[in-house]
């Protein structure tokens, strides 16, 4: 009795608490952190410009009317249930015809999942596809690779591009670890950059995996996967055009995994939407995966989005109107931080191609701040942007780059046309108290 009462006396800190060591060594995002910081400014009534986040401001960016009509009816019919796991039948048949007419990709409802956004996906792929162990490839910067390859357990290969490649990896970069990968995780358009995969880069990489796969399949072995990220495939601009592996190579629908959503060519990034095409072998697993965490889509929502995609004529106003405004936003920000860099201040900046991204980098490094202390890391140019530029954006660190990038992500999701010049100006001033 009295050990008893002495366990009972027992003192427990927070420190005696332990968790998983996966759990232990995960990452917050730092994209978040950054953007809360910068909220909490924008709360107490400062005046900041949150270009951090991949998102929209939704009194700038609504969702399609005729979208959101069709869910408040679904919740007004009552469609507040359960969902079929893996999507409701009359969602992915829309799917399949939505694909099919804007992207010319050929999925039965069979072959596509849905989930409640991109995210369980990709947690799907990464852990139906990958034993603990085993190698996932991905290029940095990239968005999350690095945290799902570290919550899947797996082997770590981080192929670091180049700005002069728009930050896209080649087929030269991927070769050498072929024969070691589970999976290889490509984005294109590419968050953070907004830059986007050309057919000749792209026909490259489906060449290695498919002899590589040849190889595998005839010793029995389990193939080399692809993960392409095409949530932004729809948002590109001017001459550019989004290419997809099976678009180039049919063969290569037996190992690519799709991830793609309404979360960010509607603006409906809060609706949690997402699709996987896959397989049907695959999107069978997904489908259980999903069902054990979930991980559905809200079924009014879906209901909803298997009336809006088929409305062919209200989803091409919106998707050219939406386009249209990305693009001036986009290309606002080149020519403003284009005409800094012409006058001397350490900017660059890569033209806009597609998503809501642009890639800039503002080296500072070595510069002296009014308050005599020097800029020595991306983690000060950071914050002498948010403090003194009163504009956030997101250091390429964030997206598993070098912490010595001086490579930024710009996104335009949240900002008013007539709020550009003056984004622009407030960094010009900031770079000039420099010394």
């Amino acid at each position: 009795m009295d050990k008893v009462l002495e366990k009972a006396q027992l003192k427990i800190s927070e420190k005696d608490l332990k968790v998983s060591d996966m759990a232990e060594t995960l990452v917050f995002s730092e994209i978040v952190k950054l953007a809360n910081e910068i909220n909490d400014k924008i709360n107490s009534g400062e005046r900041v410009f949150n270009l951090t986040i991949g998102d929209f401001n939704s009194h700038i960016f609504p969702i399609p009317d005729e979208f959101k009509d069709l869910i408040i009816k679904s919740y007004n019919h009552h469609d507040t249930n359960y969902p079929v796991a893996g999507g409701m039948p009359t969602l992915k048949s829309a799917i399949s015809e939505f694909i099919k007419r804007k992207e010319g990709l050929d999925y039965k409802p069979s072959e596509i999942t849905v989930a409640s956004g991109a995210r369980p996906l990709i947690f799907s792929t990464f852990n139906t596809l990958v034993n603990p162990g085993e190698k996932v490839l991905y290029p940095v910067p990239s968005w999350n690779n690095n945290h799902y390859t570290h919550i899947s357990f797996a082997e770590h290969i981080c192929v670091e591009t180049r700005p002069e490649n728009n930050f896209m990896p080649y087929a030269s970069d991927i070769k050498p670890y072929i024969k070691d990968v589970a999976l290889i995780s490509l984005c294109s358009p590419l968050n953070p950059t907004g830059t986007v995969l050309t057919e000749e880069n792209l026909r490259e990489i489906c060449d290695l995996i498919l002899e590589e796969n040849h190889i595998r399949i005839s010793e029995g072995k389990k193939p080399v996967y692809l993960m392409f990220d095409q949530i932004y495939w729809v948002l590109t601009y001017g001459d550019i055009k989004h290419i997809s592996p099976v678009s180039i190579y049919p063969e290569m629908k037996n190992f690519t995994i799709f991830i793609d959503g309404m979360s960010k060519y509607f603006a409906a990034t809060g609706v949690r939407l997402g699709w996987s095409l896959a397989p049907a072998s695959i999107t069978d697993r997904f489908k259980t995966m999903i069902a054990h965490m979930g991980a559905w889509a809200p079924k009014a929502e879906q209901i909803a989005a298997s009336h809006y995609l088929k409305d062919t004529e209200n989803v091409d106003k919106y998707l050219e109107h939406f386009k249209d405004e990305l693009s001036y936003r986009l290309n606002k920000f080149y020519e403003g931080l284009t005409k800094l860099k012409d006058k001397g201040f350490g900017i660059e900046v890569i033209p806009p191609q597609a998503a809501i991204y642009l890639t800039i980098k503002v080296d500072l490094i070595g510069k002296k701040k009014p308050d005599g202390c020097v800029i020595s890391s991306s983690q000060d140019t950071t914050r002498y942007l948010i403090n003194e530029a009163k504009m956030g954006v997101v250091p390429f660190y964030a997206f598993g780059s070098p912490e010595t990038s001086q490579w930024f992500r710009l996104s335009v999701g949240t900002v008013k046309r007539d709020e550009i010049d003056e984004c622009v100006g407030n960094l010009e001033s900031a770079l000039s108290r420099l010394q």
